[in-house]
């Protein structure tokens, strides 16, 4: 577990006031129409709301609530859990675009970067730099141990070419966390190098992905010959897949708090949307049903991510945990909105706009079920989180699992 999600000192303020104190900002500082205002608009305008909505959480203090305390956050986790339950509950914006920056790079830093490479590029973050992240490839996603992009040293830089995929904002990131392959005859694992990559450096081209629902957040990094200079490496050379755990970690375990509470405010629409339609309490109880085990798996997951993890830092104990709150959810949501679709008929097939600062619980259901679907795949597919968790939780032989 990293740096990153233990904020150091809990703030000196219980979590009733804590709650109250989040709710009377929110009811100030959240825009009562950005739904409607940001369906539909182009990226510019998309990148300019985020960026204004970064300033506002920051402000008010609650932009980075699960750094620690010495980087300008100092919430413990069941803070942590107020703050983000809150924002969920206002409806608030997500921080999409600045999402790998606070998360997963900053989580990196804090784990493994040096004293130098920590106070260069925190800083920034918190004033809003965003990032992106530099790890699947064409022929390398889920075993990213087969990930074939080089990074040859030459002097102090590292000559770098290859090509990533799947590279979420990508187009409006300032650096890049990124895996490269420096010893092509060691074994998959062990030649791997961790980098830090200027996007604006030589070489570097980025094309945007565009999917069938008109967004185009997922991008293409082509390299060619892009030179990285060698202090930009995060720990030594050919360690960069044990580094990489405390980024997937931060992606399948600490992040999923906010997530959580979230998905649980999304559940609220579903209720609603049933009551709407006649469906709770009436003599036939599928739907009732249907939804009770829902509510059940939405406050298991929410006190599940809100679990304590003291003891298991960096450990096999919190890579087995963070898979198991990732695969959780992931599957969750796409339970959740097959049901929204389900119970919005044929009017909920049409086609709308989803705004883009929603994340997967705008409450458009088809949109939202199809979105889900790429939650079983980041950070490693359904398959290898099972996999992780039997290895590293259970204790299971590696044969007991193919």
């Amino acid at each position: 577990m990293s740096e990153v999600t233990e904020a150091g000192p809990a703030r000196d303020v219980s979590l009733g006031e804590l709650s109250h104190e989040v709710r009377r900002w929110c009811a100030e500082h959240v825009p009562p129409d950005w739904r409607r205002e940001q369906a539909g608009v182009g990226h510019d305008e998309f990148v300019r709301f985020q960026r204004w909505w970064f300033d506002e959480l920051k402000s008010g203090g609650y932009a980075f609530p699960h750094w620690p305390a010495s980087w300008g956050g100092g919430y413990d986790l069941a803070q942590q859990a107020v703050v983000f339950e809150e924002l969920a509950r206002a409806d608030a914006p997500r921080l999409v675009l600045h999402f790998v920056a606070l998360h997963h790079a900053a989580a990196t830093l804090l784990a493994a970067g040096t004293e130098r490479q920590r106070a260069d590029y925190l800083p920034a973050i918190r004033d809003g730099e965003v990032w992106c992240q530099g790890f699947s490839e064409p022929n390398a996603g889920s075993d990213l141990a087969s990930l074939g992009t080089r990074a040859e040293r030459r002097g102090d830089v590292y000559v770098v070419n290859g090509q990533k995929i799947w590279a979420s904002g990508a187009l409006d990131s300032t650096w890049c966390l990124l895996l490269a392959r420096t010893d092509a005859s060691a074994p998959k694992r062990r030649g791997i190098t961790y980098l830090i990559m200027d996007m604006r450096t030589p070489g570097v081209t980025v094309r945007p992905i565009r999917q069938i629902t008109g967004e185009q957040h997922f991008c293409e990094i082509f390299l060619t010959d892009v030179e990285i200079p060698v202090d930009n490496r995060i720990g030594a050379e050919n360690e960069g897949w044990r580094i990489a755990q405390s980024t997937l970690n931060s992606e399948r375990g600490a992040t999923m708090i906010e997530l959580a509470e979230r998905l649980a405010y999304g559940f609220r629409w579903l209720v609603d949307l049933a009551a709407r339609n006649g469906e709770l309490g009436g003599a036939d109880t599928l739907w009732d049903d249907r939804l009770a085990r829902l509510a059940s798996e939405v406050q298991a997951l929410r006190l599940l991510a809100r679990r304590p993890l003291a003891g298991t830092h960096d450990g096999a104990a919190y890579g087995a945990f963070a898979s198991t709150v990732k695969l959780f959810y992931s599957e969750l949501l796409q339970r959740m909105t097959r049901l929204g679709v389900e119970l919005s008929g044929l009017p909920g097939q049409e086609w709308q706009v989803r705004p883009l600062s929603s994340g997967w619980e705008s409450g458009l259901w088809l949109l939202d079920h199809i979105g889900s679907w790429e939650w079983t795949i980041p950070g490693g597919t359904s398959e290898i989180q099972r996999t992780i968790i039997g290895e590293r939780g259970l204790g299971l032989p590696r044969e007991a699992l193919s």
